[in-house]
This record gives C-alpha cells, sequence and structure tokens, in this order.
C-alpha cells in the first residue's frame, strides 16, 4: 500500500491537517512565555541557515587555489594567494561552533520558559474544573495526555519549525550553487528525500495513535507503581503478601506495551533503512554524472568538491526539511491534547451577576426538593430532599453509609450543582452567588482531611490563607480544635514540618492529623461550619471536651456535624436523620427517642455495643488484678 495514502486512509485530509491549525496557536503561546529567548533563537536560526552555504563556496575557492598553486610548482609563493580563503574559513568554521554553542544556551533558556508557562496552564485549568472532572476516566485521561508530554511537544515543535526554517535558507543557498551544473539536480534531491519523508509521517502518526489508545494503560502503570513505592500502601502490602499481585500485573501491561513499541520500530527501522539506500542510490548517481563531467574537461576538481558538498549537504537539508514537516505535524497531533483539555470549561461558574453572599446567617439555610446523583452513576445520592437548617443553630445529620450525608456538604460547598431543586442561604440560591465567596462563606473539614507536608502553622494557615492569619490567631484556632498539645509536643513546635516524605518531617497519627484540620476549618471566621465525622478518629473521652470547645467557637455561627456517633449528635440542637437520600426523622434527642423510630433503634444499638465493650474492659480489669 502507498504510504501516503496509509496515512490518511482512516481520516479525511481535512481532518487529518487540523492539527497543523494549532501551529500559530503554539507559536503565540511559545512567544508569549519567552519572547526575548525567542527573538535571540530566530537570530541565531538565520546565522546557522546562512553559514553552510558561505562555507562551501569558500571550500570551491581554497580547491581551486590550492590545485592552482600545485599546477604551478607548489612553491610557497604560490600558496599565498590561498592564505586568505584558508584564513576564513577557518574563522566561519569557528564562528560556527560559537554560534551552535550559543543557539544550545538559547535553546535551553528558551524551554525552561515554555516548560513552566505550559505547567503553569495546566495547573490554573485544573485548580478551576468542577469536582466532575476528577471523577470521569476520559477527563482524567485528557489531564494525563496533556501532562504528560505537553510541555516538550510545544518546544520539539519550536525545534522542527526552526529547523525547517533553518534548512530551508541553506537548501535555498545550495539549490543556487547546484542550478549552474544542472537545473533538474534541485527537483532530484526533492525526489530523494521523499520515500523518508513518506516514513516519517506514517510512523509518526501510528506512534500518536498508539500513544493515545494506551493512555489507559500508561495510567494503569503509574498506579502499580506509586502502589508498590508509596508509604501509604506500604503497610498493607506486606500484611496481605499483596507485592507480588501488583508486581505482576505492572509486568503484565508492560510487557504488552512493551511488545508493540518494539514491533513499531523494527517496522520502521526498515522502512528507514529502504528510504536511505534509495537516497543513497540517486546520491551515487548524481555524483557519477558529475565525475564524468570533470573528467571530459566541462568542470575543476573545485566543482567535483563542491558539487559533491552541496548535492549531499542539500539532500541531507532536504531530508530535514521533509522530517521537520513531519515532525511539525506529529508534534501538532499531541497538541491536541493540551489545547483540548485548555479548552475544557467547568459547569459550576458565577452568575453573570452575583449577588453579596450573607456575612451573618438571619434565616438559614434551605434545601428545596433537591435531586442529584454523581456523574456517571445511575443512583440518585439524593432525591426529594427538602430539609431547613436554622441560622445559629447547631444541626447534627445522621444515617447509615451511603445515606447521602456527605453530598449536602459537597453541595452546599458547590462542588456539584444538583440535577433538580435548589440550595439556598438566607433566601438566595447558591447559583445566584460567585462561587469564590460561597466558599469562602463557609467553614469545613471532609471526612477525609488533606493531610499537607507543610509546617504546623501553615497547615492551619491553609485554612484562611488569603487573609494572612497572625500567629496568634493561628494558635487560637489550634487550641479550638486540640491541636496545640500535639503541636508543641512536636520538636520546633508550629515551626515543626509535619509528614515524613521530606527531611526532618514528623508524622502524625490519625486523629492528631484530624485535630490539625479542625483547626485549619476553624481558622476561617466564616457564618457556616460544616464538619463531616469530626471525631472519627477521636477517643470517646475526648469527645464532651470537644464538642464544648465547638459550642464555644460556633457562637452566632451555624453549624452541621455530619457524624455516626450518637453521642455526638445527641448534643445538637436539632438532629435529622438521613435514608437512602431523604430525611426521614427530625427532632431533638429525647424526641426522636421517644418517637421510637430509626434513630431510637440505632442509638438502643449503639448503647449495647458500647455497654458490651465497657464490660468486657472491665471484666478484662478484674481477671489482670486477681492474677496479681
Amino acid at each position: 500500500m502507498n504510504p501516503l495514502f496509509d496515512i490518511f486512509s482512516r481520516a479525511s485530509l481535512s481532518s487529518a491537517l487540523v492539527p497543523l491549525s494549532f501551529l500559530p496557536r503554539t507559536l503565540r503561546l511559545i512567544w508569549t512565555a519567552a519572547r526575548g529567548w525567542t527573538i535571540a533563537w530566530a537570530a541565531l536560526l538565520i546565522l546557522q541557515g546562512i553559514l553552510p552555504v558561505i562555507i562551501i563556496s569558500t571550500t570551491r575557492i581554497l580547491v581551486d587555489g590550492l590545485v592552482g598553486a600545485i599546477s604551478a610548482g607548489g612553491s610557497w609563493e604560490r600558496f599565498w594567494p590561498v592564505a586568505g580563503p584558508t584564513v576564513f574559513l577557518g574563522v566561519l568554521l569557528l564562528l560556527t561552533e560559537i554560534i551552535q554553542s550559543g543557539a544550545d544556551w538559547v535553546r535551553h533558556a528558551q524551554s525552561e520558559f515554555v516548560q513552566d508557562h505550559i505547567t503553569g496552564l495546566i495547573h490554573q485549568k485544573s485548580v478551576v474544573m468542577d469536582m466532575a472532572f476528577y471523577e470521569s476516566p476520559e477527563c482524567n485521561d485528557r489531564l494525563h495526555r496533556a501532562r504528560d508530554e505537553a510541555g516538550s511537544r510545544s518546544l520539539a515543535l519550536l525545534e522542527s519549525s526552526g529547523s525547517l526554517v533553518q534548512s530551508t535558507i541553506t537548501l535555498v543557498g545550495m539549490a543556487a550553487v547546484l542550478i549552474p551544473y544542472g537545473s533538474w539536480l534541485p527537483p532530484l534531491l526533492f525526489l530523494s528525500t521523499l520515500p523518508a519523508l513518506f516514513v516519517v509521517l506514517r510512523f509518526d502518526r501510528v506512534y500518536y495513535q498508539w500513544w493515545r489508545r494506551t493512555t489507559p494503560d500508561r495510567r494503569w502503570i503509574q498506579y502499580y507503581d506509586l502502589t508498590l513505592t508509596h508509604a501509604a500502601f506500604a503497610p498493607e502490602l506486606r500484611l496481605f503478601d499483596l507485592a507480588e499481585p501488583f508486581r505482576s500485573s505492572y509486568r503484565e501491561i508492560r510487557s504488552s506495551l512493551r511488545e508493540d513499541q518494539l514491533k513499531r520500530t523494527r517496522e520502521q527501522s526498515l522502512a528507514r533503512l529502504w528510504a536511505a539506500v534509495l537516497a543513497l542510490l540517486i546520491s551515487a548517481s548524481a555524483m557519477v554524472w558529475m565525475v564524468r563531467r570533470v573528467l571530459l574537461g566541462f568542470g575543476s576538481l573545485g566543482d567535483l568538491v563542491l558539487f559533491y558538498q552541496a548535492f549531499r549537504s542539500g539532500q541531507g537539508l532536504m531530508r530535514s526539511l521533509l522530517g521537520s514537516l513531519g515532525k511539525i505535524y506529529t508534534n501538532s497531533l499531541f497538541l491536541t491534547n493540551l489545547y483540548e483539555f485548555l479548552e475544557m470549561e467547568p459547569k459550576v461558574v458565577d452568575p453573570p451577576n452575583p449577588k453579596p453572599a450573607p456575612t451573618a446567617m438571619r434565616k438559614g439555610i434551605s434545601f428545596k426538593n433537591l435531586a442529584f446523583r454523581y456523574p456517571g452513576s445511575a443512583r440518585m445520592a439524593i432525591r426529594d430532599f427538602n430539609l431547613t437548617i436554622p441560622a445559629n443553630k447547631v444541626v447534627a445529620i445522621v444515617g447509615q453509609n451511603g445515606a447521602g450525608k456527605s453530598t449536602l456538604v459537597k453541595l452546599l460547598c458547590r462542588f456539584y450543582d444538583p440535577e433538580e431543586g435548589s440550595i439556598e442561604l438566607d433566601g438566595i440560591d447558591l447559583r445566584e452567588l460567585s462561587v469564590r465567596e460561597l466558599r469562602r462563606s463557609v467553614s469545613v473539614l471532609l471526612q477525609a482531611p488533606v493531610t499537607y507536608h507543610a509546617s504546623a502553622a501553615r497547615n492551619i494557615a491553609f485554612g484562611d490563607f488569603a487573609a494572612s492569619p497572625t500567629a496568634e490567631q493561628i494558635r487560637a484556632a489550634a487550641r479550638s480544635a486540640g491541636a496545640h498539645e500535639v503541636i508543641m509536643r512536636t520538636p520546633k513546635g508550629y515551626d515543626t514540618l509535619l509528614g515524613k516524605w521530606f527531611a526532618d518531617g514528623v508524622e502524625l497519627s490519625a486523629g492528631e492529623w484530624q485535630r490539625v484540620a479542625l483547626a485549619r476549618a476553624y481558622l476561617r471566621r466564616s457564618p457556616i461550619v460544616m464538619l463531616d465525622e469530626p471525631t472519627s478518629f477521636m477517643d470517646s473521652w475526648a469527645e464532651a471536651e470537644w464538642f464544648e470547645r465547638l459550642r464555644n467557637l460556633l457562637t452566632d455561627r451555624t453549624g452541621i456535624i455530619i457524624t455516626h456517633r450518637f453521642t455526638i449528635a445527641m448534643r445538637a440542637d436539632i438532629i435529622h436523620v438521613m435514608h437512602e437520600g431523604r430525611i426521614v426523622e427530625s427532632g431533638t434527642h429525647q424526641e426522636l427517642i421517644s418517637a421510637d423510630g430509626l434513630y431510637a433503634r440505632s442509638w438502643a444499638s449503639q448503647m449495647q455495643a458500647a455497654s458490651s465493650e465497657e464490660t468486657f474492659c472491665h471484666k478484662g480489669t478484674k481477671a489482670q488484678r486477681g492474677k496479681a
């Protein structure tokens, strides 16, 4: 099959050329990232394109001068006329090396700026995307492809474009040198390099299709590699002897990818060999023709040297030029992944004219006829949901796992928008507020709080980082959360680096990390405080003390506590019981116990379990005393 036909057999020519439309955009991106370095790069590029033509022309003058001097007897006086061209050629060669070194330095500097600029664009886009983005395998594939090669491909595209310009400049000069020997020689150069162009286009497109198709496999490889090397997985890998299953899965995928790569490389190498042999035969035919001309007296030895250098250089330049075109196309293909990602838009956005968010709650929070399911899920997480949370009250929401409790927090933070219904703050729909202002109106402890590898003070300051909290404010938040004593036991107090990823870091227990996360939530003086399982890692002795501190903190603020522990829920002003995405019971602790419904049965079950545990511990203590 004709390779060119094979390239475009699966798509129309217009769709195949779409990636080239990104070339101007990429050049603008590079110009924005490194304007000064790009100017220097272009200037050096032009010089690198002109110098080879001057060097070859000077070589011809030098060779003819040497031949004339030798023919005239070879005395030193005869060689003086060629001294000038010899020195000039030496200066040109030295200048070539200097320019090459300067160009390498400029390209390196340029690459650093471009890489940082593209990474910044990816980070900027990532942090504004909806939470649904991270739950979509397709979106994660896009992010992976954008991060994987976007920076290097942008620079490769620039390099290919530069090589194209440089080769074109030099090639025009070489063509001007060759045309006097025969106007058919430049077209012959072009024909000799076409096979190499076909090889580049065909296999680069094949590689791109393979690379895009195998994105999920390469992400699995990263996951298995992380699982086998990250501290978070280390305990269970050893306890359950899971190292070999994960290693086996890693090897299986790597083996498949490796075989594909080796097969493609083998086919590409053979194709390149045939293209090189064909180019060599054409070059040899041209040289035989030129040697014959010299032997017949139609040219000098300098002409032969000039022709050889010009034709061979021209052939290499033409191959480089066409190869650069192929690489421009290929790199543009890869950059479609970057631009696809950058063109994605979040769905949770500010309204055209956002209303100011309430700075203090007066009426409360209302959930009206709410319905919501997570992206890609068929199951409704929330349905027919109605609830009003009065202002300046502490409300507990309880229910079994999967009842939809944590979903309420995510909807109230507007990580997602509901499919139906609305959520209102003091009568204002969340979608009428600025997303940034809304999120500054809430302090949140998520069910799985993040452990930041930073100093203890900075960990807490992240709760209201834009406000630049003072050391005293940070300490006050830590005291409210019960984290102050934990932090003061570390080697450097609030300056201690938390986490073990970096040198001198100190690891905390799960409960201690939770207290630090609570302090982070408490630091922000927002009118709404939402805590999702805030005592899940606390012992029962600390709960009562913690809740009293929370009561003081929530003075004139609205608090929502999501918990499985009824010993916490019973202290709230109002308790709401969720079941299968709906509120099924509401009231105070005593009212719900008297109603003898789901809450009462769950309370009895928890108290029975706690009583059994206490009896067991008491018997164990008596047995130990008896032995003593």
